[in-house]
């Protein structure tokens, strides 16, 4: 008799403390399926509708797609095509989501509740690269302006359904090499603590924009090319770790999982909202040309099927969204900025790495077919 009840209350104490840690567990909202993505930005005015981009990319089976507002005429062309969708805030409306509560409420509803569930918005961006930008007053407003927009969703019971981030440059980090190095840099790391901080408790993952284009741009005396592309190469050694480093986004990414580390969010997930290889540059971008964004573009995808982690964190399996389905032809600065696209603006492929493009079905019509 007493074994039944030594049983009986052991088997309902492991029933509650399952129950109870279950409910305090903040909800990790997954708004990234495979490892796959990419971005769709849209300074441009003669790259295809949003009807026929959402067309185009489901013929070629990318199904997480980014974007850098909440452009209506998009959230209704992605409706039924079970692409998933992270919406942007931009930087021009964080100091007011930040100073109004009711505001966030209302951007949300308008903009994320109005179109679920046919829409399938799976997350929020809020803000874009602004810790480290140079508009610091933005940065004080950031972390306010997330939580107003978190508490929005949380109120609308959709905070099981769409996952808020921000996406960071590398401009947040003091230094990146070698990669056990990298720490927060002076200045950003009081703004990047706290947000960490309430991340860390919602579940969200530390979002990164990183270009190997841009870091063998800077030197490219001293970086190996073949290094940046994930060509053959010697690599690195991490002397502190004895870690070793075959192609430079795996040492990018671990240099903000060393960053995380040393500000105390060891199990923050890094995941990667930017990256690219510009196919066209001004005479001083010699790296940009159509051969070196093929090789980085194709060996990025087959490194990303390969559902790996990298070396510092083995079981945390690589997501990146590439930048971009377009070039922009609108985009300010340098020739490069306009050249990212894996796709003309006719839909055509920029270069093969397997996708399929868009083309004239008929040379009098302008409806769009599948170029197989």
């Amino acid at each position: 008799m007493k074994k039944s009840l030594r049983f009986f209350l052991r088997f309902h104490l492991l029933l509650f403390f399952s129950v109870f840690f279950t409910l305090i567990d903040p909800k990790k909202v997954q708004a990234f399926t495979g490892t796959y993505g990419i971005n769709y930005g849209r300074i441009a005015d003669n790259i295809p509708s949003p009807d026929e981009v959402a067309v185009l990319l489901r013929a070629s089976k990318i199904k997480n797609v980014r974007i850098y507002d909440a452009d209506h005429s998009v959230l209704k062309a992605f409706s039924g095509t079970g692409l998933e969708l992270v919406v942007g805030l931009p930087n021009g409306l964080v100091k007011e989501m930040s100073a109004n509560e009711s505001h966030a409420m209302d951007w949300v509803k308008e903009n994320v509740q109005n179109f679920l569930p046919k829409t399938k918005i799976c997350g929020i961006a809020v803000g874009n690269e602004v810790l480290g930008g140079a508009d610091s007053e933005l940065w004080g407003a950031l972390l306010g302006a997330v939580k107003n927009v978190y508490n929005s969703i949380k109120k609308l019971h959709l905070d099981d359904v769409v996952q808020i981030t921000t996406a960071h440059s590398q401009a947040v980090f003091a230094n990146s090499y070698p990669p056990s190095s990298c720490i927060f840099k002076e200045g950003v790391d009081q703004f990047m603590k706290p947000l960490l901080d309430f991340f860390s408790q919602i579940g969200s993952p530390f979002c990164l924009n990183v270009y190997p284009f841009l870091a063998y741009m800077s030197d490219p005396e001293n970086i190996d090319i073949n290094y940046a592309l994930f060509q053959s190469t010697q690599g690195i050694d991490d002397s502190k770790t004895k870690l070793h480093y075959d192609n430079m986004l795996d040492a990018q990414i671990d240099a903000a999982y060393a960053a995380l580390e040393d500000a105390g969010f060891k199990k923050m997930e890094v995941i990667v909202t930017e990256t690219g290889w510009a196919s066209r540059g001004d005479s001083n971008e010699a790296a940009a040309t159509v051969d070196n964004a093929r090789t980085y573009n194709y060996n990025l995808r087959k490194r990303l099927a390969k559902k790996k982690g990298t070396p510092l964190r083995p079981k945390n399996v690589v997501k990146a969204y590439v930048f971009a389905i377009f070039n922009e032809n609108q985009k300010p600065g340098p020739t490069s900025e306009r050249n990212f696209g894996l796709f003309k603006p006719d839909g055509s492929i920029a270069y093969d790495i397997g996708f399929h493009g868009l083309k004239s079905s008929s040379a009098g019509s302008s409806h769009l077919s599948f170029k197989v």
